[in-house]
């Protein structure tokens, strides 16, 4: 007997639009066997990781917070993937955005004024930019593969702001931890609601959400992007350059993730530590395909992931389980959106071979 995946001749666009919503109701029936098998009652685990972390205004807060650098990220990430350009390394964007912008602020130290954090944020995404500029640039003048290449220059930058904070840029004051000074007031997100701890920077997210949409959905350039994604040869005869949608694509994904770095430092950190983000960047990879490459839905699963990440946390204080709960997660939701998506372009044959009995 012989399994095989055919090309359905038409997809089904209704099954497009469901198959995120089918992955998610897979990974919570996963995690009821999950949690089941770690010994702990499903509907209590459950009522932990989905609904006590949003049951005060205070935990709604941090639903957006870490909802910001979600979408920041995704939305950049969008764009590239929209024409088949694969930037794996909004992670290390995100940490040069948050180096760039934090040096800033480290520059100005004590001298900060209204027009320190607006600086800041320009720098995060400029530094955003730069690194993403280095594999667009391997990419379109050395044919190097842009997975590779973006992936491993996310581990640079994490080297880098290692050596920062514990080397020329670690705060005098800290009693010999790897940390930079506290930033100046100034130099911080301003908090919107009393009591929480959300910042300027959903607002930011929210303005970055308006714009993707209009140059996805009402922009020329837009427009060649999906065209390069989804009919290369029609691109290349209508003579759309490859190399200008990969410069388009890594520059504002780039800067998106760098000011994601900088909301992330600015709005919940306050100063430059080892350790900036908590996978935001490579999370942004799974909310971008299971927001189906559209902001609408991108800002949605920004919201699902959030939520995982609180979730996570949320089971580690009250179920006493590891936060790599929050991986587990993370990754079942991948694979139940990626097997979805094969099942709607595909159809599974099951053909006999030869000279085997019915």
């Amino acid at each position: 007997m012989l399994v095989r995946l055919e090309p359905r001749l038409e997809t089904s666009r209704a099954m497009r639009l469901a198959s995120p919503l089918i992955a998610a109701g897979l990974t919570v029936l996963a995690a009821v066997i999950l949690f089941s098998a770690l010994g702990r009652d499903p509907a209590s685990a459950l009522y932990v990781f989905f609904v006590r972390p949003l049951s005060s205004a205070y935990g709604l807060g941090e639903w957006a917070i870490k909802a910001t650098p979600l979408a920041l990220c995704a939305l950049g990430l969008t764009i590239g993937f929209r024409g088949n350009v694969w930037n794996i390394g909004a992670e290390g964007q995100l940490t040069m955005g948050a180096i760039c912008g934090g040096g800033v602020a480290l520059a100005f130290h004590g001298e900060a004024g209204w027009w320190t954090l607006p600086l800041m944020l320009a720098a995060g995404a400029l530094g955003g930019m730069a690194w993403g500029a280095i594999p667009a640039l391997l990419r379109t003048r050395f044919n190097a593969n842009e997975i590779l290449t973006s992936l491993m220059l996310g581990y640079v930058a994490l080297h880098l702001l290692g050596y920062l904070v514990h080397g020329p840029w670690r705060s005098p004051e800290g009693f010999n931890f790897p940390e930079t000074r506290l930033f100046d007031e100034a130099a911080l997100m301003p908090v919107l609601l009393s009591g929480t701890r959300l910042h300027a920077g959903v607002i930011l997210a929210l303005v970055a959400f308006a714009a993707v949409w209009l140059f996805t959905a009402r922009s020329f350039r837009g427009f060649k992007v999906d065209v390069a994604g989804q009919a290369p040869a029609a691109a290349a005869y209508a003579g759309f350059a490859r190399s200008g949608v990969v410069w388009l694509s890594f520059l504002v994904s780039g800067g998106l993730a760098g000011l994601a770095g900088i909301v992330e430092v600015t709005g919940t950190i306050g100063q430059l530590q080892p350790v900036i983000s908590p996978g935001y960047g490579f999370a942004a990879i799974i909310v971008a395909f299971l927001g189906r490459l559209h902001p609408v839905g991108v800002v949605i699963a920004s919201l699902l992931m959030s939520l995982v990440y609180l979730g996570g946390e949320s089971l580690q204080i009250n179920q006493n389980l590891p936060l790599a709960v929050t991986g587990v997660f993370q990754g079942l939701l991948l694979f139940f959106v990626l097997g979805t998506d094969v099942l709607v372009r595909y159809r599974i044959r099951i053909a006999r071979l030869a000279g085997e009995e019915a």
